[in-house]
C-alpha cells in the first residue's frame, strides 16, 4: 500500500502533545541539526532495497523518518520506513523525531491490531480495517504517468518489506499490554509510544530490555536478534543524569498543561486553536447510529436573515471550558539551585518547589534514583530526606502520593488529554496568530521563564556542542540526492523540514531584535543603521541605509525591496537547479519595522562586500562583473523564468554579459557554493507604475490613467503574469502560423488539380474561424460577459477551454500540413515555410525571427545601466514586450478576472482571498484601485467591489499605522494602540488617549519637567507621546492622501461612518482585516462601535502584537504529480483510479510535510468529496472531520476556507442523519461568513439554501422560509431573476409555503420557476414538465382549501377545514435536494458508456490539467464529471 497511510492511523490513534513537547522539549540531543553536511556519506547498507515484489506483504516506499525530522511529531505514526530512513551513526538520528506513535489507551491498539491482522502494516489512510494492497494499481499508474512526464528511464518505483507484527510490553506498575509495530521501525519510536500512553506517560527515562538485554535505541526491529510476533519486552528504569532529570520535570509540566489553550493564544510552540468539537459537542464519529439524536434547531438570534447584530465572543464558543482541571498550584524549579559540591557527593542532581492544592508546600530533590521529599523551607536549607520520604522514580508517582487533589484531578485531566483528537495537538509546521483572546491568567512557571531567559536559544541547547548553522542545514538539504522517489521524499522532507525551524528561529530572532534584546554588530551607528546577528541568523531593518535606494524611492523602495527580494528567492528556489544556492530568506513585520532576516553565507563577515562579489553590481549598474559559471548556471534558470541574456557597459567601458537584473549578486562562499542575492530584480518592471522619458504606453492604457507615478521605482510584474503573457503569445503564434500553412497547403494542392470544393470550403471555415477566435481576442477586452450562461455552478465557463481546442487544433495542422507538404518540394516549402514562421514571429514581437522566443530584459529601465546599443532594434523590441506585458496585464488579465467573477464560481470572501485570487493571474494589488473601479460598474459584483473597497481601505490604514507605530515608544504600545482604533473605527467625536497618564508616574513627579529615560532607539525623535496627537479627522486625511498616491483610488465619503453606509461595510469586519494585517491580538469581548459617549477601545483591550510573517513554502513535487494525475482521471470518469491517486497523493504529501498543512487539508477535503460521491458517506464524514480540523489549525478559526469546510461537512453530517450537528455546522458556517463579509455575498446565499433545506426537512417550515427567501433575494441579485438557480429558489420557497398551507403564495412562486423553465429549457423538458405537475397539484389543493373555506362562511353547519395533506419530505428527497444545490451529480455509468465517452473527450479535452491544489477549482466541477455535464445543467 502507498507510503505511510498508516501516518493516518496513528495520527487515528491518538498523538499526544507530549510526544510533541518532548520531542521539543527534551530528546533532541542528537537533533537533526548536527549539520547536515555529515551525513552525505551516506552508509551504504542503510540503502538496502528488498526488490522482491513476490512478497505478499510489500508496502510502498516512504520515507517516514528521515534523518531530518524534528518535532512534527505526527508525520507518519507508525510508518514504513524508507530506504535510507535511518542512518547507522545515531548522533544523526535525533531522539523521538516525529516518530509519533499509536495512542494512549488499549482500544484504540487493539484497533490498530485488527487493521494490521493481515501481516500488511497498511491501514488506508485511517479507514480502519480496510487491508487494500493499494501498491497495484494507484502507485504504478502514478509512476506511468510521471514518468510520461519526466521523460526518465531511471524512473522505477523502489518497493520495501515492512512486516507487522505485536509484541507485548511489560511495565513496572501496569498490566501487561500488546502494541503493534512494524519491522522498519527504531526502537526509539516505542519509547516514544509509551511517553504517550496513558498509563505509561509519566516515564521518561527508561529503557527496553528483550530477554534481558537492552535494546539499542537506534536499532531497526528488524536489525534485533530473537523479536518475533509475541516477544515480551521489558520495561527497565533507568537512574537519572542532570539532563534526563531536567527532561522528565519538562515533560511532567507539559502533560500538566496538555489541555490548556494558553500557547495557542501566545502564539508560541506552533499551537493553535481549534473549536469543530466543541461546536459539533463531541467527535461526530464517535456519536452512535442506534439513538435517533433529539433535534435542536432554533438557530441563535444574531445568524438570522436582517439581524444586525455581529457579535464577536461566538468566535470562540466556551473558551472557558477550554482548559484542564487544575492539579497542582505552584511546581517550579527552586532557588535553591544548583545542589552545592557536598550534596552533588551525595547525587542530589536538582531541586524543586511544589504547592498542592492543599496549600502544603513542599521541597523536592531528584536524585539518580528518582524524586524526594526533602526538609529544606524557604528560609533554611536542608537536602536531607523527609519521613516519609516517598522516594519515586516518577516525578507524577511522588506527585500522587503526597496530594490527593492532585490525584483525582491528574487522572480526570489524563482522560480528556486522550480523548482529544491527534489534529488539535499536533503542532503546524507554521505558527499561526490568533487576533482574538479571552482575558487569560498569567501563572508561575520557571520553565516557560528559563526558556525566555536562557542564554541559549530555547531549546537549542540540546544539540550538542553548537548552535544550528542555518546555512549549512538549508544548502546541504537542497543537495541531497533525488533520483528515485524515495530519494526525493527523503530530500523534499529534509527541506520543509529545516525550513520551517528557520521560519521559526527568524522569526523569533526578528521580534528580539525590534524588542531590544539582540547586540547589533554596528553598535555605533544610528539605530536604523544596525545590523544583527543572533543564533546564525542575519537581520537588517528596512530602511534606506546610506542611500541606497536614493534615486528609487527612499525608504518606501527599502521598505519594498526585501518583500520583492523574497519573490526572487521563491522563484529560484522553485526552478531547483543544481549548483545554484540562495540564501533562506524570511520577512517579518513587526511593531511596524520590517526585518529581513536572511541566513550567513559562510565567510561573507570576514570580507568586505568588494571583494565578495564576483559576479552582478553592488551599485546599481555602475560597476558591474560577470563570471563564466554563475552566467551558465543563471542562463540555465533564466530559461525557465524567462530571463533573457543581455549585454551592458561597466564603468571602465568594457562590455559585461548578464543573465539577470544588474543588482543581483553572486558570490562565492567559503564553502565553495555559488550564492545568488539581492533578487529584487528578477521580473521587468512594470511600465504602467514608471514615469519614463520617452515613452509612450498604448492609448488603451493610457485611457485608463497610466502610467502613475508609484512611492518607488521598484514596481515588477509578477511570475504568475509573465507565464501567462508568454502562453498568450505563444498561442497567437501557433495560430498564426497554422493559419498560413492551411492557406499554402490548400494553395499547393489546387496547383496539383482542383480536387472537390469541399476542400475550399473547410478551408473558408477554418478561416472564418480563426478571423473569429482573433476577433474574440480583440473582443474579449471589451466583451460584455451574458451571465445567465453560467448559471450552474458546474457549468463553469472557462474561457481557456476554447483556447485549448483551438491551440490543440492548430499544433495538429502546424504537424499534419508539414508532413502532407513535405512529400513535394521540399526547397520551395522551405522558403515559404520559413516566410511564415517569420511572419508569425514578427507578428507576436519575437525576439528571434526564425523561431518563438519572447523573454525579458529585467534592465531595460534601470537607470544608471548602459545598455550596449541604446538605441539598437534588439533593444527596442526587449523595451516593446515588457510594455506589452503590462499592457497585457490590464487589457486581458484584470478583465479576465471580473469575468470569472460573474458566475461566482470561485467568489472571495475577504481581502485576503481576493488578493490570492488576483495574484494567481499575475495582478498586483497596486492595481486593486484600478479593479475597485471597473467592478464598481457591475451591479452583480457588487459584493465584490465592496470587498475590493474595504481592503483598499484595510491596506492603507496599515501603511499609516506602520509609520505610527514607529514614532511609539515600548510603554505605551496599548495605549497607542488603543488609541488609533478608536480615531478609525469609534463613533466617539473626540477620542482622547485618556489612558496615557505613565502607570510609573505618581502624581507629584507629572509637575517636574519631564526627565527624558532612555527610549527606543529607533524612534524617529525623542518626543515618544507624538502618537497621541491623532485625531479622527486627522487620520482620515492620512486615509485618503495615501489611498490617492498609492492606489490611485479616489476617495469621496468625508468620514468612516459615511463609507461604512456607500460601501456596506461591517466595521467589525475591518476590525478582523486590521488585527490579521497588523499583528495586533486584542481581548474577546463585544464592542460598540456606535456608542457616541463612550469608546469603544481601552488600554486593556490591546493583548499582544505578534509578527506578520512572510516566506517560501517549499513544495511537495511528487505529491503534486500524483494530486493532478488524479485529477484528470476523476474528469475522464475513472473515479476509482482517481481516488486511489489522490490517496496516493496523501501519503506522499504526509511524507513531506508531516501531520499538518494547509495541502493537506485540500486532499482531505477532495477525498471526502469523492468518497461522499462514490456513496460512502461515513468515510466522506471522516476525511472532511479532519479537514475541518486541520484547516482551523492552519488557516485558521474564521478562514473562509474554513467556512468552506464547514459547509461541506454539515452535508456529509445529513448524509449520516446527524441532523442537529449538520444544523450546528451550518450556524457556525454562516456566523464565520457574517463576520468575515456580510450577508451580501454568493456563499451565504448557498448557506442559506442548505440551511433552509435541513429546517424545512425537520418540520420547522417558519424558519426555513426565513432563510430561503433570504437565498432567493441573493440569488436574484447575483444570477439574474431568469436563472436556473433562481428556478430552484422559488421551487423551494413554494414548497415550503405549501407546507404552511399558504397555497396562493406558493403558486405565485411555482409559476415563476415554471416560467424559468419553460424560458430556459422548453415546454418538453422533463424540468418543466416536473414543475407544471406541481402547479396542478397546488392549484388542486388551494380549490380545496378554498371550497372549504367558503362554506365556512356561508355558514353551513358541520363542515370543519380538512387537514392540509403535509408529509414531512424523506430525507432521501431532501438529500437528493441539497446535492443539487451544492452542484453534486451521482454518476451511475456503464463500462461501454465510458468507452464512448472517451472518445468524445479526447476530442474535445474539456479541461487542460489545472494547477493542482488551487483553490480555483470548484468542488462542484470536480463532481460534475464531464461527461455528466449536460446532465448538470439541466438539474439545476
Amino acid at each position: 500500500m502507498g507510503l505511510g497511510a498508516q501516518g493516518d492511523t496513528a495520527t487515528e490513534n491518538g498523538i499526544n502533545n507530549a510526544v510533541r513537547n518532548d520531542i521539543q522539549n527534551g530528546n533532541k540531543e542528537s537533533e537533526s541539526s548536527c549539520s547536515l553536511s555529515k551525513k552525505d556519506s551516506k552508509s551504504e547498507d542503510s540503502m538496502k532495497v528488498v526488490e522482491k515484489a513476490e512478497e505478499e506483504s510489500l508496502t510502498g516506499v516512504v520515507n517516514g523518518h528521515d534523518e531530518i525530522a524534528t518535532n512534527n511529531s505526527v508525520s507518519n505514526g507508525r510508518s514504513i520506513l524508507t530506504t535510507n530512513g535511518h542512518e547507522e551513526d545515531p548522533s544523526s538520528n535525533e531522539l523521538g523525531s516525529d516518530y509519533a506513535t499509536d495512542s494512549g489507551d488499549a482500544s484504540s491498539v487493539s484497533k490498530s491490531q485488527e487493521s494490521n491482522s493481515s501481516g500488511v502494516s497498511s491501514v488506508i489512510s485511517g479507514h480502519n480495517g480496510s487491508e487494500e494492497n493499494i501498491v497495484e494499481k494507484g502507485e504504478v499508474e502514478a509512476t506511468k504517468e510521471k514518468e510520461k512526464e519526466d521523460k526518465k528511464d531511471d524512473q522505477e518505483i523502489v518497493l520495501i518489506q515492512d512486516l507487522g507484527f505485536t509484541v507485548k510490553i511489560m511495565s513496572p506498575g501496569t498490566e501487561q499490554f500488546d502494541i503493534q509495530v512494524s519491522s522498519m521501525e527504531l526502537v526509539q519510536e516505542i519509547h516514544q509510544l509509551l511517553m504517550d500512553r496513558e498509563d505509561t506517560c509519566h516515564r521518561t527515562c527508561f529503557s527496553l530490555q528483550l530477554d534481558g538485554n537492552t535494546l539499542d535505541n537506534f536499532a531497526e526491529l528488524k536489525n534485533i536478534k530473537g523479536l518475533k510476533e509475541g516477544s515480551v519486552i521489558k520495561v527497565v528504569e533507568e537512574p537519572y543524569t542532570m539532563r534526563e532529570a531536567r527532561i522528565h520535570v519538562r515533560h511532567v509540566r507539559d502533560l500538566l498543561k496538555s489541555l490548556d489553550p494558553a500557547d495557542a493564544y501566545n502564539g508560541v510552540d506552533c499551537s493553535s486553536l481549534s473549536f469543530l468539537n466543541v461546536i459539533t459537542q463531541g467527535d461526530i464519529l464517535e456519536k452512535k447510529k442506534s439513538r435517533p439524536e433529539s433535534v435542536d434547531c432554533t438557530p441563535p438570534d444574531y445568524i438570522m436573515p436582517g439581524s444586525k447584530e455581529r457579535p464577536l465572543m461566538p468566535l470562540q464558543p466556551q473558551v472557558k471550558e477550554q482548559k484542564g482541571p487544575q492539579t497542582v498550584k505552584v511546581l517550579t524549579t527552586s532557588g535553591w539551585n544548583p545542589p552545592p559540591g557536598f550534596r552533588k557527593m551525595h547525587g542530589d542532581l536538582m531541586y524543586l518547589y511544589l504547592v498542592t492544592l492543599e496549600e502544603k508546600h513542599y521541597h523536592i530533590t531528584a536524585c539518580a534514583r528518582g524524586f524526594f521529599v526533602n526538609q529544606s523551607s524557604e528560609e533554611d536549607f536542608n537536602p536531607k530526606p523527609a519521613t516519609p520520604s516517598h522516594l519515586c522514580h516518577s516525578l507524577i508517582e511522588l506527585l500522587n502520593q503526597i496530594s490527593p487533589a492532585f490525584k483525582r484531578n491528574f487522572s480526570i485531566l489524563q482522560k480528556k488529554r486522550t480523548q482529544r483528537h491527534p489534529f488539535e495537538r499536533v503542532a503546524t509546521p507554521y505558527q499561526l496568530y490568533s487576533w482574538t483572546a479571552p482575558q487569560m491568567e498569567h501563572t508561575i512557571d520557571a520553565i516557560r521563564a528559563e526558556d525566555t531567559f536562557s542564554s541559549k536559544l530555547g531549546y537549542e541547547e540540546h544539540i550538542p556542542g553548537q548552535t544550528r548553522d542555518w546555512n549549512e542545514e538549508l544548502q546541504t538539504t537542497r543537495e541531497l540526492p533525488r533520483k528515485n522517489l524515495p530519494e526525493r521524499l527523503l530530500r523534499e522532507r529534509a527541506i520543509f523540514k529545516v525550513h520551517s525551524d528557520f521560519v521559526a528561529a527568524a522569526t523569533r530572532g526578528a521580534m528580539a531584535v525590534i524588542d531590544g534584546n539582540v547586540m547589533a554588530i554596528n553598535p555605533g551607528e544610528e539605530a536604523k543603521m544596525q545590523m544583527f546577528i543572533w543564533n546564525n541568523i542575519f537581520f537588517s531593518l528596512g530602511f534606506d541605509v546610506r542611500d541606497h535606494y536614493k534615486e528609487l524611492g527612499g525608504d518606501a523602495a527599502a521598505f519594498i525591496a526585501p518583500r520583492n527580494d523574497l519573490q526572487g528567492v521563491r522563484v529560484y528556489s522553485a526552478v531547483d537547479l543544481q549548483g545554484l544556492y540562495t540564501l533562506g530568506t524570511v520577512v517579518i513585520d513587526y511593531r511596524g519595522y520590517r526585518v529581513t532576516a536572511q541566513s550567513i553565507i559562510p565567510g561573507i563577515l570576514e570580507r568586505e562586500q568588494e571583494q565578495s562579489v564576483v559576479y552582478g553590481s553592488i551599485d546599481f549598474g555602475k560597476t558591474v562583473i560577470s563570471h563564466p559559471k554563475y552566467l551558465e548556471l543563471l542562463n540555465k534558470a533564466g530559461q525557465q523564468l524567462k530571463i533573457l541574456p543581455h549585454k551592458v557597459y561597466n564603468d571602465k567601458k568594457e562590455i559585461i554579459e548578464l543573465c539577470s537584473s544588474v543588482e543581483c549578486k553572486g558570490i562565492i562562499g567559503n564553502d565553495g557554493r555559488h550564492y545568488i542575492l539581492d533578487l529584487l530584480r528578477t521580473f521587468p518592471p512594470d511600465v504602467n507604475f514608471l514615469k519614463l522619458e520617452g515613452e509612450e504606453l498604448s492609448i488603451e492604457v493610457q485611457a485608463m490613467g497610466f502610467p502613475i507615478e508609484h512611492k518607488h521605482k521598484l514596481c515588477c510584474l509578477r511570475q504568475e503574469l509573465i507565464d501567462s503573457f508568454v502562453e498568450a503569445r505563444y498561442m497567437m503564434f501557433i495560430k498564426y502560423a497554422a493559419f498560413h500553412l492551411q492557406q499554402l497547403g490548400v494553395k499547393k494542392q489546387r496547383e496539383r488539380e482542383a480536387r472537390n470544393s469541399q476542400d475550399r470550403e473547410i478551408t473558408q471555415k477554418t478561416e472564418k474561424e480563426y478571423k473569429n477566435k482573433d476577433k474574440e481576442t480583440e473582443n474579449s477586452k471589451k466583451g460584455k460577459h451574458d451571465t445567465d450562461k453560467s448559471n450552474s455552478d458546474s457549468t463553469k465557463d472557462n474561457s481557456t477551454n476554447e483556447n485549448q481546442m483551438g491551440a490543440d487544433e492548430a499544433k495538429k495542422i502546424v504537424e499534419s500540413i508539414t508532413d502532407s507538404i513535405t512529400n513535394g518540394e521540399k526547397q520551395e516549402l522551405e522558403e515559404s515555410t520559413k516566410d511564415i514562421v517569420k511572419k508569425a514571429a514578427i507578428a507576436v514581437g519575437s525576439l528571434k525571427e526564425t523561431e518563438f522566443d519572447v523573454r525579458f530584459n529585467p534592465d531595460v529601465y534601470s537607470p544608471g545601466v548602459q545598455h550596449v546599443d541604446t538605441d539598437g532594434e534588439q533593444l527596442q523590441k526587449q523595451r516593446q514586450l515588457v510594455k506589452d506585458a503590462a499592457d497585457f496585464l490590464l487589457t486581458v488579465q484584470i478583465p479576465a478576472f471580473v469575468r470569472d467573477c460573474l458566475d461566482h464560481s470561485a467568489a472571495p470572501m475577504d481581502g485576503a482571498t481576493l488578493s490570492e485570487a488576483l495574484h494567481n493571474r499575475g495582478v498586483n494589488i497596486r492595481y486593486l484601485g484600478k479593479i475597485a473601479d471597473s467592478l464598481s460598474k457591475i451591479k452583480q459584483l457588487e459584493y465584490l467591489y465592496n470587498i475590493a473597497v474595504a481592503e483598499l481601505l484595510m491596506r492603507t490604514v496599515k501603511h499609516v499605522f506602520t509609520v505610527y507605530m514607529q514614532s511609539t515608544e515600548l510603554m505605551s504600545l496599548s495605549a497607542a494602540v488603543s488609541h488609533f482604533l478608536n480615531c478609525f473605527l469609534s463613533s466617539y467625536p473626540v477620542p482622547h488617549p485618556h489612558q496615557v497618564a505613565d502607570e510609573l508616574q505618581s502624581k507629584t513627579s507629572k509637575r517636574r519637567s519631564k526627565r527624558k529615560g532612555r527610549t527606543n532607539p529607533l524612534l524617529k525623535d525623542a518626543d515618544s507621546m507624538e502618537w497621541a496627537n491623532l485625531t479622527p479627522k486627522s487620520l482620515w486625511t492620512q486615509i485618503k492622501v495615501e489611498l490617492k498616491s498609492y492606489y490611485d483610488w479616489d476617495l469621496q465619503a468625508d468620514c468612516l461612518e459615511s463609507m461604512v453606509e456607500q460601501f456596506s461595510l461591517q466595521k467589525i469586519s475591518l476590525l478582523r482585516s486590521f488585527c490579521i494585517k497588523t499583528g495586533v491580538q486584542i481581548l474577546l469581548r463585544e464592542y460598540s462601535f456606535d456608542s457616541k459617549n463612550r469608546l469603544t477601545f481601552f488600554e486593556e483591550d490591546i493583548i499582544n502584537i505578534f509578527p506578520v510573517v512572510k516566506h517560501i513554502n517549499p513544495r511537495a513535487t511528487d505529491a503534486y504529480n500524483f494530486y493532478t494525475t488524479g485529477q484528470n482521471k476523476i474528469q475522464q470518469g475513472y473515479l476509482k483510479e482517481g481516488y486511489e491517486l489522490i490517496s496516493e497523493a496523501l501519503n506522499l504529501l504526509n511524507n513531506v510535510y508531516g501531520a499538518m498543512h494547509p495541502e493537506i487539508a485540500q486532499c482531505l477535503r477532495m477525498l471526502a468529496r469523492l468518497n461522499y460521491i462514490m456513496g460512502e458517506h461515513a468515510e466522506a464524514m471522516a476525511y472532511q472531520q479532519k479537514a475541518v480540523l486541520m484547516s482551523e489549525r492552519v488557516n485558521g478559526i474564521d478562514h473562509p476556507y474554513t467556512i468552506t469546510e464547514y459547509t461541506h461537512l454539515a452535508l456529509y453530517c445529513f448524509a449520516n442523519n446527524q441532523v442537529s450537528t449538520a444544523l450546528k455546522l451550518l450556524y457556525r458556517a454562516r456566523y464565520l461568513a457574517l463576520m468575515v463579509c456580510g450577508e451580501n455575498h454568493p456563499e451565504i446565499a448557498l448557506l442559506d439554501s442548505n440551511i433552509s433545506l435541513i429546517l424545512h426537512a425537520v418540520g420547522e417550515y417558519e424558519l426555513s422560509l426565513r432563510f430561503l427567501e433570504k437565498a432567493l433575494a441573493l440569488n436574484i441579485c447575483y444570477y439574474g431573476a431568469k436563472s436556473l438557480k433562481v428556478a430552484v429558489s422559488f421551487h423551494l420557497v413554494a414548497r415550503t409555503q405549501s407546507c404552511m398551507g399558504d397555497f396562493r403564495s406558493a403558486l405565485n412562486n411555482e409559476k415563476e420557476t415554471y416560467a424559468i423553465y419553460k424560458q430556459q429549457l422548453g415546454e418538453s423538458h422533463e424540468k418543466t414538465r416536473e414543475s407544471s405537475d406541481c402547479l396542478r397539484h397546488l392549484t388542486s389543493q388551494a380549490v380545496v382549501l378554498q371550497k372549504k373555506m367558503n362554506e365556512i362562511y356561508t355558514g353551513k353547519s358541520n363542515t370543519a377545514l380538512p387537514p392540509i395533506q403535509i408529509q414531512p419530505p424523506s430525507m432521501g428527497s431532501v438529500l437528493d435536494m441539497l446535492n443539487v444545490i451544492n452542484g453534486i451529480l451521482f454518476v451511475q455509468i456503464s463500462q461501454q458508456d465510458i468507452e464512448n465517452f472517451k472518445a468524445e473527450i479526447e476530442r474535445r479535452q474539456l479541461k487542460d490539467a489545472s494547477p493542482a491544489l488551487s483553490e480555483e477549482k470548484t468542488d462542484s466541477e470536480l463532481a460534475a464529471i464531464s461527461e455528466t455535464k449536460q446532465l448538470t445543467e439541466q438539474s439545476s
